[in-house]
């Protein structure tokens, strides 16, 4: 790759990654690979989307970057500290024993760096940040919709300030109107805390409107990539055209 390392926030170098199967207490597994010789970078600054459908190994690849599985050939580079991450299941990714306002602190209160008064004053101006309004900072999840839990999700992700996020599938459990406004604080959000995003969807209209490229995932492999209008205009193959065919 020629690309500039200060122009990144991640390289992902041939990598490819699995898991072990079967046998008993250790023995006998069989190694599964689901990635196959991934190689990308995201840009300071970009949306990067990842589509493909479900069972190709996004989310190993997600699981991989995060630190969560080691590579068995490859290497990926954080030009940044290790990305956060937003969840697809908005309802198990937060504690019901808690309000919206404990969620979001509790990073800041495991991290220690800072005192009771610096906590309020983050978490404050994070959950009005992600557009949660004050009467619905004491609020538990059951008490919550389905949009304000994921804005909370956000709010904990970003509040130790990151600089690049792995959202898999952060929409899709959302209706079509909540869809569009998350996706809208999602670009507000890059703009105004210098975010970089990798976006995983199956949902090749959700990504159009989002990311600036886009890369094709097949069977744990990048079949395609390019800008959206490049791949969405004129897609090279032809399982990426059939996935544009199933998402009109």
């Amino acid at each position: 790759m020629t690309e500039e390392n200060n122009n990144l926030v991640l390289e992902v170098k041939h990598v490819s990654a699995g898991y072990k199967r079967g046998g008993f207490f250790g023995y006998g597994q069989k190694y599964k690979e689901v990635i196959h010789d991934v190689d990308f970078v995201v840009h300071y600054g970009e949306i990067l989307g990842l589509v493909g459908e479900s069972g190709t190994g996004k989310s190993t690849l997600a699981k991989t970057i995060l630190g969560l599985m080691e590579p068995t050939k490859g290497e990926i580079v954080h030009y940044t500290k290790r990305p956060q991450m937003i969840f697809q299941d908005f309802h198990s990714s937060l504690n019901p024993a808690y309000s919206a306002w404990w969620s979001v602190e509790e990073p800041l209160r495991i991290f220690g760096k800072y005192d009771a008064e610096e906590r309020e004053r983050r978490v404050r101006e994070m959950l009005t940040r992600v557009g949660l309004q004050e009467e619905f900072f004491a609020s538990k999840p059951d008490e919550l919709s389905g949009g304000q839990k994921q804005r909370v999700n956000i709010a904990a992700a970003l509040i130790r300030r990151p600089r690049f996020i792995i959202a898999d599938e952060p929409v899709s459990a959302l209706d079509v109107t909540i869809q569009a406004q998350i996706l809208k604080l999602l670009k507000q959000l890059r703009n105004e805390l210098d975010l970089s995003y990798l976006f995983i969807s199956h949902d090749l209209n959700v990504v159009y409107q989002l990311c600036d490229r886009v890369l094709v995932m097949k069977d744990g492999r990048i079949v395609e990539q390019g800008t959206v209008e490049e791949v969405y205009n004129n897609p090279k193959e032809e399982y990426t055209r059939n996935l544009l065919e199933a998402s009109k």
